[in-house]
């Protein structure tokens, strides 16, 4: 599985970003999607999930102005992202948990992380 992520770019405080991320590769069924960010010195954080019934959770930093939203047609993933403030300026990584089933019919549950895009808020 490959994911490509886009739509990074630099934007003054206030302004919004849409990223998005495409998986494509073999066969299989994806369950969740998460949007991760990772600023210089600090640990990678998980911003936003969304499940495979369309359930979403945020971390309470982005709360009421990023949002997260699926396309299981297309196997794309996209994370709006309004009122940026400069503490968003980091490097945003798409990931998703997937599953597949063998030839025996065993259940093989993996997960896969896009290259990441650069978001720059500034002030």
């Amino acid at each position: 599985v490959q994911l490509q992520a886009s739509g990074g770019g630099l934007v003054q405080a206030g302004g919004s970003l849409r990223l998005s991320c495409a998986a494509s590769g073999s066969t299989f069924s994806i369950d969740d999607w998460e949007w991760y960010r990772q600023a210089p010195g600090k640990q990678r954080e998980l911003v936003a999930s969304v499940t495979g019934t369309g359930n979403t959770n945020y971390a309470d930093s982005v709360k009421g102005r990023f949002t997260i939203s699926r396309d299981n047609a297309k196997n794309t993933v996209s994370l709006q992202m309004n009122s940026l403030k400069p503490e968003d300026t980091a490097v945003y990584y798409c990931r998703l948990l997937a599953h597949y089933y063998t030839d025996n019919d065993e259940r093989v549950v993996f997960a896969s992380w896009g290259q990441g895009t650069q978001v720059t808020v500034s002030s």
